[in-house]
């Protein structure tokens, strides 16, 4: 699928979680609590499952070679420190709910607050952190194809779907916007500047978003209210501090 326009992987992906959450919303209401309940917690179980697969490949062999054995732990684990001081410094979090907060008095009326939140936040993070949003959204720019997109599209459908059982459908709905924002982002990134990554970049990318998936999943089960949102600039700051110490460990 590489003669569509650039952009449509996240047009699909916006659509199809707008699809899931308003399925969710009309028949989620038919499944009783402790179904929903479990619905949540399967996937909660699933996003800890992919977030810990990605967070595998700091072992890969690419980015070993690049910054040296035993720094790309290291790597990581600089880009969530100075990540989280400045999604602290930025208060993302407090942004995140900020945002759940106008939405919601925007165009719920009468629904329940906290609910709203916890779909617009936890569904917006799960479909904007990972590698798919990022490199699939970047291989879009690049024009060469919307695979890695269209997988993500169908992973998050049933997410959405899930999610909107169990927090209302608006809210999750909502997170459409977040996602169409971020990918939009980094498809124009890929669109301006190519294919700007290198195969250890991407690995420090992956597994550092590998890591903030767990943090997801954590929440979805209710064990750490990890503020996932604040420790997003990671993320940049991964494939940075390989292009920093690359040169160095060389």
């Amino acid at each position: 699928m590489n003669d569509l326009f650039v952009g449509a992987g996240t047009l699909i992906n916006v659509s199809t979680i707008v699809f899931g959450a308003t399925l969710g919303g009309l028949f989620g209401s038919r499944f009783k609590v402790r179904m929903r309940n479990l619905v949540t917690d399967a996937l909660g179980l699933i996003t800890l499952l992919v977030g810990l697969m990605s967070a595998w490949v700091v072992t890969s062999e690419s980015f070993a070679d690049e910054v040296g054995d035993g720094f790309p732990l290291l790597v990581v684990l600089g880009a969530l420190l100075l990540g989280g001081i400045l999604g602290t410094v930025l208060k993302l979090t407090e942004k995140f709910d900020a945002a759940g907060n106008y939405l919601n008095r925007r165009f719920n009326s009468g629904g329940e607050s906290s609910k709203f939140i916890e779909g617009f936040v936890s569904a917006s993070l799960l479909f904007v952190v990972g590698p798919l949003a990022i490199m699939g959204s970047i291989s879009d720019g690049i024009g060469s194809g919307i695979d890695q997109l269209l997988l993500k599209s169908t992973l998050d459908f049933f997410a959405a779907m899930a999610f909107a059982a169990s927090f209302g459908a608006f809210g999750v709905a909502c997170s459409a916007l977040s996602v169409g924002a971020y990918q939009g982002v980094f498809t124009a990134l890929g669109f301006a500047v190519g294919n700007l990554l290198s195969a250890a970049q991407v690995d420090a990318l992956t597994a550092t978003g590998g890591l903030l998936l767990v943090g997801v999943g954590l929440r979805l089960l209710n064990i750490k209210q990890v503020a996932v949102a604040d420790l997003l600039p990671a993320l940049i700051f991964a494939p940075l501090l390989v292009a920093l110490i690359g040169p160095l460990a060389g």
